[in-house]
């Protein structure tokens, strides 16, 4: 893509306006505590310290926003905490330029390190940075210091309080989750009726799964309906995909295809039940029709073989998904009972050594967070030069800007920055507007500033610009409550936002961390991770008296990860102005499909993993070992652009197709494995690109 491009599609995402879920009660109630801090301080007759201290109820609200799957009052505590300690540092070193300067940079490397232990991790570091720098307009006494931390501080405990003493939907995040995990999997049902092959987003699974991790406290207060469901959508997951596969399930045409398709169609009614219900906490309503189909035949169409294994396994695991979620709705465990397992979440405390361990992971030159975070403290540093040398007042406004639209990738940044600067354009001139016609006073400027803080949190998911466009007329009414004139506010905020636009997108282009290079060895981990989820399954059937069930899962989830990793990847990179290097985007297309299948294939096989005391396939084990010496070398060729060699694998398989035929569900999910090999071989051999072969087979 050129750097016209780029632009073109960066400034159209930044600016566009999306439709989504609302949520005013939530919106409202953040808004509320920023009104109670601001009201307060009027009311105590301090108007400077109103609008200073507004900012730590207004990040902590904006904090209990973010998808995090952890308690909004420990969000909002915990954002209160990080700002209250910037706010006291930036206090005491404002006094001297060159002090602060220095901390200033010191503090927002760390803060851009801070991305690393994940991205709301790095939007609370970046308010941080923020109120730092807000810091600097206001006196230096050390009581100060302490006066207004304290204030901050109090800011994020109100929108704690608020959310416990008034919770909205509890467990809505993780209703949410679960409920969204199932519904994929029932729209996943119907399309396979139509399309055996087609693909599925394993991103809701992964989503419930991160919302499941309970620490003890949270596990003994779970609704019993979350306790159960998402270990059987799991598990249906490849049961449905085994069922509709014309290889390993029913035959693609004739009667045992009809009755695949009625129990498909009954899933997916039976899976958006289950969602529905657990979304809004009630009993299970399951459609007639549904549980007619799911009943067995004493005549008519019958499944054989794989296929009726696959349609015995997907009725009793629906009827597992209904009986759990049809369990009584509590909130404490059953007295003398035990509580259903739970994934283990680390407290806040035991946070301290997993963040460490990811800064000093992410601390080196090639890392993206960590070019980030440089790219990130210069950025900053040089706005604050030049927004304290130029007389345009509120100086900080420039540094600001720079590190709320900066990202640690070039289309975030770029869209952000063409976001943030037209949503500030707007806000200002209306907010302007009003204040220069109605000339309004403190406490109309405070709950106007105290509306468009609510409409923000209302809006922010619809788009940047419509958020940045609710802040900036929440800054102008907010500076109105301290006596400031609203056209300097309006001037200055304009120009220096977008001078902090400018130089983060100035530092984004010459100093830049580009996807696009690092396609390959994103391939190549999707591979290695396919290929060890590939090889657990395999050896299960080589030796099933040793069959580790936790070692499959623990594959298939490095696996989803490894994909997910890939297609983020992938989508950063389209938004670059870099040339393709080596990995064209037709290579690109067919490599993502060759791998999409390879992990198909597997799941597949996984559906019918042997019992215990099954016989051992020696031709499974003998595959396996030739993958398994074949896959490091694979995985090299893939990030040097070299030939992918696949004849060991292939001659094993060929030996056991002559040794059992074609017969047996191991030996054909091989075949499907090994021709998904093949077709990432042909996708990356060296050429204009290959023509792809996931799909030829019917």
């Amino acid at each position: 893509m050129t750097w016209s491009s780029a632009l073109r599609e960066t400034a159209r995402a930044g600016l566009t306006v999306e439709r989504t879920k609302l949520t005013p009660l939530v919106a409202v109630r953040g808004a509320a505590g920023v009104a109670i801090v601001i009201g307060l301080m009027l009311w105590l007759g301090n108007p400077t310290l109103a609008v200073s201290s507004a900012f730590g109820a207004f990040a902590s609200g904006l904090a209990t926003f973010q998808r995090s799957w952890r308690p909004r009052p420990v969000l909002a505590l915990a954002v209160a905490v990080g700002l209250a300690i910037s706010t006291f540092l930036g206090y005491v070193a404002a006094a001297d330029h060159v002090l602060f300067a220095t901390l200033l940079t010191v503090w927002t490397l760390l803060a851009g390190m801070a991305w690393a232990a994940g991205p709301v991790s790095g939007l609370v570091a970046t308010q941080t940075i923020a109120v730092m720098l807000v810091t600097v307009t206001l006196p230096t006494s050390l009581l100060g210091a302490l006066e207004h931390a304290g204030l901050i501080a109090f800011g994020g405990l109100v929108q704690a309080a608020l959310i416990v003493l008034l919770p909205i939907r509890p467990w809505g995040a993780q209703r949410d989750a679960l409920a969204d995990a199932l519904a994929a999997e029932a729209d996943y049902a119907r399309r396979l009726r139509h399309d055996p092959m087609a693909r599925f987003d394993p991103q809701p699974l992964m989503d419930a799964r991160e919302a499941a991790e309970l620490t003890p406290r949270q596990a003994r207060n779970r609704p019993r309906q979350l306790a159960g469901p998402r270990g059987v959508a799991e598990s249906i997951r490849p049961v449905l995909a085994s069922l509709a596969d014309p290889v390993l399930g029913a035959p693609a045409e004739g009667p045992e295809r009809d009755r695949a398709r009625d129990l498909l169609a009954a899933a997916g009614a039976v899976l958006d039940a289950v969602a529905r219900a657990i979304r809004w906490g009630k009993p299970v309503r399951l459609p007639a029709e549904a549980m007619a189909a799911l009943e067995v035949p004493a005549s008519g169409p019958m499944l054989k073989g794989p296929a009726r294994r696959s349609a015995y396994r997907l009725i009793s695991l629906l009827g597992d998904a209904v009986d759990a979620t049809d369990e009584p709705v509590r909130t404490t465990p059953p007295q003398g009972g035990q509580e259903h397992p739970h994934l283990p979440r680390p407290s806040v405390p035991r946070l301290a050594p997993l963040v460490l361990s990811a800064v000093r992971r992410e601390a080196r030159w090639s890392s993206p967070v960590g070019r980030h975070a440089v790219r990130t403290a210069v950025v900053v540093l040089a706005g604050y030069v030049l927004g304290t040398a130029l007389p345009l007042g509120h100086g900080y406004w420039a540094p600001m800007t720079s590190v709320m639209v900066m990202r640690p990738d070039f289309g975030q940044t770029y869209s952000r920055g063409v976001a943030r600067f037209a949503g500030t354009v707007v806000g200002v001139l209306l907010a302007g507007a009003l204040v220069a016609v109605a000339h309004p006073g403190e406490w109309v400027n405070a709950g106007l500033a105290v509306l468009c803080i609510g409409l923000m949190y209302l809006l922010m998911r619809t788009g940047y610009s419509v958020a940045s466009a609710c802040i900036a007329a929440y800054v102008v009414f907010l500076l109105g409550i301290a006596g400031g004139s609203w056209s300097q506010t309006v001037q200055a905020r304009v120009a220096l936002t977008l001078l902090g636009g400018l130089l983060a997108m100035a530092a984004y282009a010459l100093f830049p961390t580009w996807e696009t290079p690092r396609l390959r060895d994103r391939l190549a981990d999707w591979l290695t991770a396919n290929g060890r989820y590939s090889l657990a399954v395999l050896k299960a059937f080589g030796s099933p008296s040793e069959r580790r069930p936790r070692r499959v899962r623990e594959a298939l989830l490095a696996s989803r990860s490894a994909r997910t990793a890939w297609d983020e990847a992938a989508a950063r990179a389209l938004t670059e102005p870099v040339r393709h290097r080596g990995l064209s985007r037709t290579k690109e297309r067919a490599a993502d499909a060759a791998l999409a299948t390879m992990g198909r294939a597997t799941m597949l096989m996984e559906a019918h993993l042997p019992d215990r005391d099954a016989e051992p396939s020696k031709g499974a084990e003998a595959f396996a070992a030739a993958l398994q010496e074949a896959l490091p070398a694979a995985a090299a060729a893939v990030r040097e652009r070299c030939s992918l060699d696949w004849t060991g694998p292939r001659a094993a398989l060929t030996a056991w197709q002559a040794e059992v035929g074609d017969e047996g569900v191991a030996v054909r999910g091989a075949d499907l494995l090994m021709d998904a090999l093949d077709d990432l071989a042909e996708a990356l051999s060296p050429g204009p690109g290959g023509r792809n072969r996931a799909t030829r087979r019917p």
